[in-house]
């Protein structure tokens, strides 16, 4: 039958999967579960050979469980929706991470016209407040970063539409939500330079809002560029480009003229800092005493986030963003073969001291307000795996992490550090693990002690969800038993 009406099997294997959802079949028992991940696995490996056909088939069904959401009702029911979108958009990342190379454009113009506007529907519209939001929202940024691999340019002309569409927009009140796929999106050296250049070409016409939009999006950009291509970040240091490096600038000034407020500064310095990550040859002019003057606001900026973070910027705003600036450069440093001698340890060198002092002060803990823990959390880890990897034997703030008298927070930061450094290097000069055997008998204490505690909440029956601490002292046992087995047995 494939060998003859190959449209009409392959049709065949997509009703089957699409009538067997959850949101079609109700709650799935072992057999539908294993049928449905069958078909799945059929669809994935048929798109190598149907990929057009297999795309329009699920972006159809995608469509239609989308439309049922108004006539939802009930947990059960919402619980099925919300599982059936889920497998259809990790059945739409995995054939779209194996899409052929040799597509015709008619299945660019497919893929734009009629998923885009679906993804984009699980991006913009599922906010804070559903209760699925992160869940859909992360598997459908999967979904466009898969897409964008191969229709880069697709994707980038809706971006760089709305970007035109908004420096003629007179109205106070803008839909940035097209520029916010600029964050999702999979770029390398190449795509991270046409989004700077479109991005100079169109700054200063936005409204405060785009151009806020743009300075995260592209933040986040510049990482999933380090991140998915890290050698290519590592020879911009070795290999100097001047392309990237005058456009980096350019939109380093512009974004400077924007942040005529303490506000504003706050907002920008963070993507300010990965400005000047991407002009190497300009980090190196600002190492000395004088500087031409295109130069001076830079070493001026350097100048205010040093103050800023040793706390006498004269904000505390400014302070907490010094410090996310700083833990930015040095994370980027850890990226940079310490062989090529940049001038970049020399700036990391000068702010580490204080950074970690802001970051690991157990007698004043860094705090951005009630609805920002976990992001200072976050901060925080990247810190420790940052400067654990820029110099593993400087391990004052491991001894702060792991002190009995820190408060958990602080514990919970070490576990999930030391999580992260064992199962994240890709690196050849990133440090192993073993440098900080020497401490497992203060390893063994801090786990014992966080065992009673979350053992003596469960014999009181207290409502753990209501204490910042005890959920604390909860995430650092959980996180202890996915450390891998190697790592453990060296503690016992």
């Amino acid at each position: 039958m494939a060998a003859h009406k190959p449209v009409e099997w392959v049709q065949a294997v997509i009703n089957r999967f699409d009538e067997q959802l959850p949101v079609k079949v109700g709650q799935q028992n072992t057999h539908t579960r294993v049928s449905t991940e069958h078909n799945r696995e059929c669809l994935i490996n048929i798109s190598k050979y149907k990929f057009s056909l297999v795309i329009s088939g699920l972006t159809n069904i995608l469509k239609n469980v989308n439309n049922m959401v108004r006539r939802i009702f009930g947990d059960a029911a919402e619980k099925n929706l919300y599982l059936s979108q889920l497998i259809i958009l990790d059945t739409l990342e995995k054939c779209l991470a194996g899409q052929p190379k040799d597509c015709l454009r008619l299945d660019e113009t497919m893929l734009v016209k009629q998923l885009l506007p679906e993804i984009c529907h699980f991006i913009h519209t599922y906010r804070e407040g559903h209760q699925h939001a992160a869940e859909l929202r992360s598997s459908a940024s999967g979904v466009l970063f898969s897409l964008s691999c191969n229709n880069f340019n697709a994707v980038f002309s809706r971006i760089s539409t709305r970007l035109q569409e908004l420096t003629v927009c007179s109205e106070d009140t803008v839909d940035v939500h097209d520029i916010e796929l600029i964050q999702y999106i999979n770029v390398d050296c190449a795509k991270l330079k046409k989004l700077l250049q479109e991005t100079v070409l169109k700054f200063k016409a936005l409204k405060k809002p785009a151009q806020l939009s743009v300075i995260n999006s592209l933040e986040k950009a510049f990482w999933n560029w380090v991140e998915n291509y890290p050698d290519e970040f590592t020879m911009l240091y070795q290999r100097p480009q001047t392309d990237m490096a005058d456009c980096a600038e350019r939109l380093f000034d512009l974004v400077d003229s924007f942040a005529e407020s303490a506000k504003r500064k706050a907002a920008v310095w963070p993507l300010q800092i990965i400005l000047l990550i991407l002009c190497p040859n300009i980090t190196q002019d600002l190492s000395r005493e004088t500087v031409e003057d295109t130069k001076v606001n830079k070493k001026l900026f350097l100048e205010n986030l040093r103050k800023a973070l040793a706390g006498h910027g004269g904000s505390k705003q400014l302070t907490e963003s010094a410090a996310i600036a700083c833990v930015k450069l040095c994370k980027a440093s850890t990226y940079i073969n310490w062989e090529d001698h940049s001038v970049i340890f020399l700036l990391v060198q000068s702010i580490v001291v204080d950074l970690k002092a802001l970051l690991f002060n157990p007698a004043k803990p860094f705090s951005r307000g009630a609805g920002s823990q976990n992001a200072d959390v976050d901060l925080m880890i990247d810190c420790f795996v940052s400067c654990f990897r820029i110099n593993p034997h400087n391990n004052q703030h491991f001894k702060v992490c792991l002190a009995s008298s820190s408060p958990p927070t602080f514990h919970f930061v070490l576990v999930n550090s030391l999580h992260r450094i064992i199962t994240n290097s890709p690196l050849d000069w990133w440090p192993k693990i073993d440098a900080v055997y020497c401490y497992s008998g203060e390893l063994r204490t801090m786990f014992s002690e966080s065992l009673g505690h979350v053992m003596r909440g469960c014999s009181t029956h207290a409502p753990l969800r209501s204490s910042l601490t005890s959920l604390t002292h909860w995430g650092f046992f959980v996180t202890c038993f996915i450390l891998p087995r190697s790592f453990l047995l060296h503690f016992l």
